[in-house]
Formats: C-alpha cells, sequence, structure tokens
C-alpha cells in the first residue's frame, strides 16, 4: 500500500481506441497541411475567390444584358408602388413633380442617358457629385418600379 502511484501504474497498457483516435488525428492533420498549404498543394483560398468572382461577374453581366428594358414598362400597379418609393426615396432632391431640387429634373434631358438600362444603372450604382447607391436600399424590382413611374411621367406627361 505504499507503493509510489507511477509504479501501481506501470503495468496499465494504453487503451488501443485511445491510440487509434491518437494517430488517427495525426494523419489526418499531416493530410490536411498538404492538401491546404499552398507550398505544397498550389491550392490557394484567394484562387477560389478568384473564379467564384470571375463566375458572378458573368452572370451579373448576363443578367444585365437580359434586363435592359423595364419589365413593369405598363403595368399600373408596379407605377403606383413605384409613385409610393419614389416619394419616400428620391422625391427629396428630384422634388415632388420629378421636376429637380437638388438634383436634376426628371422630366428633362437626363445626363447619364435615357434608355431603361442607362437609368436603372444610375439608380442602382448611384453617380459621382452626389447620386447615391441605392441598389441596396431598394433593390432590383423596385428600382424597376421606381423607373416604371419615372417614365410613366416623362412618357405621358401626367403629374402625379
Amino acid at each position: 500500500m505504499d507503493e509510489p502511484i507511477g509504479k501501481m501504474e506501470s503495468h496499465n497498457k494504453v487503451p488501443r481506441g485511445f491510440l487509434v483516435l491518437l494517430f488517427g488525428l495525426i494523419a489526418f492533420g499531416v493530410y490536411y497541411i498538404a492538401a491546404y498549404t499552398p507550398e505544397f498543394s498550389g491550392w490557394s483560398q484567394y484562387k477560389s475567390l478568384e473564379k467564384e468572382m470571375a463566375a458572378d461577374k458573368a452572370k451579373a453581366a448576363a443578367l444585365a444584358g437580359k434586363m435592359s428594358e423595364n419589365p413593369y414598362e405598363r403595368d399600373e400597379k408596379a407605377v403606383a408602388e413605384g409613385q409610393v418609393l419614389y416619394a419616400g426615396k428620391c422625391a427629396e432632391c428630384h422634388g415632388k413633380n420629378l421636376e429637380g431640387g437638388d438634383g436634376p429634373s426628371l422630366t428633362a434631358h437626363l445626363k447619364y442617358g435615357e434608355t431603361d438600362a442607362r437609368m436603372y444603372e444610375s439608380i442602382s450604382n448611384g453617380r459621382p457629385g452626389g447620386m447615391p447607391a441605392f441598389d441596396r436600399d431598394l433593390g432590383r424590382d423596385r428600382i424597376w418600379k421606381v423607373l416604371a413611374y419615372v417614365d410613366s411621367v416623362r412618357e405621358y406627361g401626367k403629374k402625379p
């Protein structure tokens, strides 16, 4: 009974499950380092990210080519919704009647183009010198609805 603890435990073997787990973790660690260290494998998160960004850019370009015309152009419900959105987001700068204020008049010639695609780009990405980008605030569909309203006023001369 007065034996030291180390001597009492010296005859016990290490459990096999623990050894399997230990060597499995060591093998996994070696594999992981070899597979994901660029010096060994050539793999890089930056390469994966570049591929994803290129794919997203190509997808956006294809979508932009398809979305050059306003899908809500003659939709009265969308025009009404666009009018409400315009009043909340745009009227402060472009005026309640689209005739300008801090921002330019939307009933006159537009500096960056008057096609649906160019006006969408102006709202979505903003313009230097004061026009903020509204892509995050409004999203694609609501921007097209605002444009449907603006186009209805420009085309038919209706006053809001």
